[in-house]
């Protein structure tokens, strides 16, 4: 079996099931990593092989969370394989070696950090990035990838296209987080570019900001803040208890539809 052809056909298999990129990304590294791992051609893998390569995963101080990944990747491989290549062969990567995940209750801010966190957030764009995280809920790469067309601020709403498993719902604004998504607009440096967020200075100046530079934006205002905060905590905090009464009540009756959220959890 030719290996790299298989590994080619197997992207372009995922490709066609609309697979983000970044599982794209995420499967093709970690078959990369396993095929330099193992000494024995792809389709004379064992589950004892399965068993090794998972100590060695250990042995590099890779979570549980992390190796279960690395199995899934390889898994679909095979089921890939079998199915689709229609190769004779026994899938070695069995059920039963996923690894226990502990269940922790998610970190959030608590009520009287939000203030102290937001006192150092001084930059309109910043403010307005934090805050549709924190009240709506959304997630780093939604606020990055967010473009002018999806606001719809009479309405007090917004929505995310292809937002994660390539889901688009609509996402309903608090008060608080249209205000300061008007005030960064106000003051937004002119741009052809689609995306609301933006770099503001440097050789940047006028491209959309990226994932990178927003998580660096919040470790800075946290080490301003004295605090530990990442961008994901602020998704936490967007629960029905820090909503106002009037958009719980609405949320509440719209939870059955699956495209729409006014807080994205």
């Amino acid at each position: 079996m030719a290996i790299t052809d298989a590994i080619i056909n197997y992207r372009r298999f995922l490709k066609r099931r609309n697979c983000s990129r970044y599982t794209l990304r995420n499967y093709m590294s970690t078959l990369k990593h396993f095929v330099i791992w193992i000494s024995e051609p792809i389709e004379k893998v064992t589950a004892r092989t399965i068993l090794s390569f998972i100590d060695h995963l250990l042995d590099q101080r890779l979570g549980a969370k992390t190796i279960n990944c690395y199995l899934d990747g390889i898994r679909g491989f095979y089921d890939y394989l079998i199915h689709e290549e229609n190769i004779q062969l026994v899938n070695p990567v069995k059920r039963g070696y996923v690894l226990k995940l502990s269940r922790p209750l998610p970190r959030y801010l608590r009520d009287e950090e939000i203030p102290r966190l937001f006192a150092a957030i001084d930059h309109p764009r910043d403010r307005a990035i934090f805050m549709l995280m924190l009240r709506c809920g959304l997630r780093v790469e939604e606020v990055a990838q967010l473009t002018l067309n999806a606001l719809d601020l009479p309405r007090s709403q917004l929505f995310v296209y292809h937002g994660k498993g390539g889901k688009d719902r609509v996402v309903y604004l608090s008060h608080d987080a249209q205000q300061a998504l008007l005030e960064y607009l106000k003051s937004r440096c002119f741009s052809r570019m689609k995306r609301v967020f933006l770099v503001d200075q440097g050789r940047c100046k006028g491209n959309p900001i990226s994932v990178r530079g927003i998580q660096k934006r919040m470790e800075q205002y946290a080490r301003k803040a004295g605090m530990k905060v990442s961008c994901h905590q602020l998704r936490h905090n967007a629960e029905f208890r820090i909503m106002p009464s009037s958009v719980a009540k609405c949320s509440s009756e719209l939870c059955c539809y699956k495209r729409v959220s006014p807080i994205s959890t």
